[in-house]
């Protein structure tokens, strides 16, 4: 006698009866194997019966409540913002990522002439090839960005759209205008050149004008009372590495939360 627990469902017989393509089998035989490992139907069940849930509790839209065909509204320029920011965004982070396979933050040079971070930029701008087209497509898309975020902002003000049940998407809305900011401050330091030099200056007073913890978070994000090369490279671990997935992850859930409840609209 087997002491193995008898499988309550034959798949493979199952299979067997269904007139099934080669791709048909191929996605079936490893959706079971996958599933009699890691449950993955289960929880496909869940997310199911989470959707359902959601979107039969949530309150009808003004369109839907008063059977409004046209909607031509979803076109205003105003309500494309949000996207328009989102894309603009993962210009920026595409064309960051190519960036960062010819950049190096240092701030000391071989030839002691300028900082090796700035020295990589003008490589970039005059050797590289496509390296000028480069550099101008991530800077204009983080400005595009910038703009976007901050229109979007406004137009979710001015139409009411931070109510209830709307207020915890603005609250996220805030977290990332304000992460998008220092995503734009952080970005513009890391060219090491005077205006980076002194902006990076500008933010060590703005730090220790902070009561109580001024000088805690002086030393923790420029890495002391005066720019130099600890500051460069937080400033670059956190524009390459700490904001990226920050930021994604909160527009995942932001973006996720206008699908739940929908698109506040114009009435």
């Amino acid at each position: 006698m087997s002491i193995e627990r008898k499988d309550e469902y034959d798949h493979g017989e199952w299979m067997q009866k269904k007139e099934l393509t080669p791709v048909e089998t191929t996605f079936l035989t490893a959706l079971i194997w996958m599933d009699k490992r890691f449950r993955i139907v289960d929880y496909l069940e869940i997310l199911e019966t989470l959707y359902y849930r959601v979107n039969m509790q949530m309150p009808k839209s003004h369109t839907e409540q008063y059977n409004l065909d046209n909607k031509f509204w979803y076109w205003y320029p105003l309500y494309a913002l949000g996207s328009f920011s989102t894309i603009a965004y993962v210009v920026a982070a595409l064309s960051g990522a190519l960036l960062g396979f010819y950049y190096a933050p240092g701030t000391v040079s071989a030839t002691g002439d300028a900082s090796l971070a700035y020295n990589q930029l003008v490589f970039i701008m005059t050797d590289l090839n496509f390296g000028f087209m480069l550099r101008s497509i991530h800077r204009w898309a983080a400005q595009v960005m910038v703009a976007a975020v901050f229109l979007h902002m406004l137009r979710v003000y001015f139409t009411g759209a931070y109510k209830e049940p709307r207020e915890l998407n603005w609250i996220l809305g805030i977290i990332l205008i304000s992460l998008t900011m220092v995503f734009g401050y952080s970005g513009y330091l890391l060219t090491w050149d005077q205006l980076a030099f002194w902006a990076s200056q500008i933010g060590v007073e703005m730090s220790l004008s902070i009561p109580l913890i001024g000088e805690w978070v002086a030393q923790l994000v420029f890495g002391g009372f005066s720019p130099g090369a600890a500051t460069l490279q937080r400033m670059y671990i956190m524009h390459v590495f700490l904001l990226p997935f920050v930021v994604t992850t909160l527009i995942a859930v932001h973006i996720a939360i206008v699908w739940i409840q929908g698109i506040a609209e114009p009435h």
